[in-house]
């Protein structure tokens, strides 16, 4: 499995980004793939998620009005797209993806549940 992520980069404080995860090598025909970000003192703290089953998506509540996730099956990309950034949100911006089975929803985004990470990309947000 392989996950890699671009798109990071410099954005004005208030500016939006679009993150992209390109991933290949699946051996499992379902899979969600979620957005995460470290926070301080408790490892990651999950962005967003999308399941490949039905394209239904997942983020937290504090993440719903900023960030919208999407995916590109024909390419095997997902995206995160982040508006109104803050300088407190720069940060390391990791792409991850688990196994999921047929009728699991996504109803929550905890590190420990994905197996598969990619090298992250780099959000600066500039005051």
């Amino acid at each position: 499995v392989q996950l890699v992520e671009s798109g990071g980069g410099l954005v004005q404080a208030g500016g939006s980004l679009r993150l992209s995860c390109a991933f290949s090598g699946f051996s499992f025909d379902e899979y969600a793939i979620a957005w995460f970000r470290p926070a301080p003192g408790k490892g990651r703290e999950g962005v967003a998620a999308i399941s490949s089953t039905d394209g239904s998506t997942y983020s937290p509540y504090s993440m719903r009005a900023r960030s919208t996730i999407s995916n590109d099956p024909a390419k095997d990309i997902v995206y995160l797209r982040m508006n109104n950034l803050k300088p407190k949100e720069k940060a390391v911006y990791y792409c991850a993806a688990r196994c999921i089975t047929g009728m699991e929803r996504i109803t929550g985004l905890e590190e420990y549940q994905y197996d598969f990470w990619g090298q992250g990309t780099q959000v600066t947000v500039s005051s």
